[in-house]
């Protein structure tokens, strides 16, 4: 007997690569099953999920913005109108689990679910959860979280530990160092660190680099540098033309387990799936955490792992300042390094997506 299952949220990419690795396990585990995911219009899910396979529809969503807008006004009209589009979705996909990943359109979607008796789950990313996650907690049957003490969120007997779904790409490569490296027309043998800040780019982050990359250079360190949508010229720019061939310079690295395989040290924004990530591929890394995220979550996220000596913490306004001397302390420490991976390999989780699908189908089995 095949199921069918509602996918829905994004907004980010941290929502919907989660909820693509959960939709392809579902497939591996139930061929036969139908899936569709639910959306915002407008957002990036609406590309990026029908490029991996899948229909999904789009509701008339929008949050509130943080600066005054007359847009705010709309927010309530624009929420209710979402839930009538999520009550006539459900009516006539009639779902056997609707499953939430975060984001406006998760929240109108799980809230018409549970009106509607049909059983939900939410996974939540973050150490610290989302208004949205907070709302529907209490009317899901089952809560998938990444990270432990999430009772302070959450009703403890809801909760499940299953960490956040990674890319197959990352959590099965078996990319070799070596080959990383020249991937990128690096060295073999060289100190390596790559910086990334997400496929937008991170205004601080870019910076730093800018001000640091020829002194890491002339010490002998290469450096993987994705700087996300329009920061490449100043990056470019930043790079002495004798040492062009220590430095890669892209605007999006396609082939991050390369990255990853080629880096002794991570600098990193502090979003839940990059640290899912990082926690999989047991990189030393220096976290600089976003610091408007919604509830400042990113530096939740980044202090779980600094608590534990998994990673380095570096706030966002001291990141220009002192990441120059961060990363020549870790390159400069082997015990350090070999310390924070093994701590950081300690909290990955890289059957994620199996956990979560399990959860999904238990709830299938209790209501049939």
């Amino acid at each position: 007997m095949s199921h069918r299952f509602i996918i829905s949220g994004g907004g980010t990419g941290g929502h919907i690569f989660p909820a693509i690795a959960i939709a392809n396990t579902i497939k591996q585990r139930e061929s036969e099953s139908e899936i569709l995911f639910v959306g915002a219009k407008g957002k990036m899910e609406m590309e990026k999920v029908p490029a991996a396979g899948y229909e999904i529809v789009g509701l008339n969503i929008s949050g509130i913005r943080r600066s005054m807008s007359l847009s705010n006004v709309l927010v309530p009209f624009k929420l209710l109108n979402a839930l009538r589009q999520a009550f006539k979705v459900l009516r006539e996909f009639k779902p056997d689990v609707v499953i939430g990943v975060g984001g406006f359109a998760s929240g109108a979607l799980v809230f018409a679910a549970s009106i509607k008796g049909i059983p939900a789950l939410i996974q939540e990313q973050n150490s610290f959860p989302g208004i949205t996650n907070r709302i529907l907690a209490r009317r899901v049957k089952t809560i998938c979280v990444a990270y432990n003490g999430m009772e302070k969120h959450f009703p403890e007997e809801k909760i499940v530990l299953t960490g956040n779904p990674v890319r197959k790409e990352i959590y099965a490569s078996n990319v070799e160092r070596d080959a990383a490296r020249a991937h990128f027309g690096l060295s073999s043998d060289a100190f390596t660190i790559l910086a990334v800040g997400g496929s937008l780019g991170a205004r601080s982050i870019n910076e730093a680099m800018a001000k640091n990359v020829n002194q890491f250079a002339a010490q002998n360190i290469q450096i993987i540098w994705q700087t996300g949508k329009g920061h490449l010229a100043l990056a470019e720019a930043a790079v002495d033309d004798s040492f062009k061939n220590k430095v890669s310079v892209q605007e999006f690295i396609a082939r991050m387990d390369m990255a990853y395989a080629a880096a002794d040290v991570v600098v990193s924004r502090a979003g839940a799936i990059a640290v899912s990530e990082l926690c999989v591929v047991k990189k030393p890394c220096i976290l600089v955490p976003y610091p408007f995220a919604a509830e400042d979550h990113q530096t939740s996220n980044a202090r779980v792992l600094s608590n534990v000596k998994a990673a380095i913490l570096l706030p966002d306004n001291e990141v220009r300042e002192k990441l120059g001397e961060t990363v020549l302390h870790l390159k400069n420490d082997e015990g350090l390094r070999s310390e924070m991976s093994a701590n950081i390999a300690s909290l990955a989780k890289p059957d994620a997506a199996d956990r979560i699908t399990d959860e999904v189908f238990k709830l299938i089995s209790k209501t049939a």
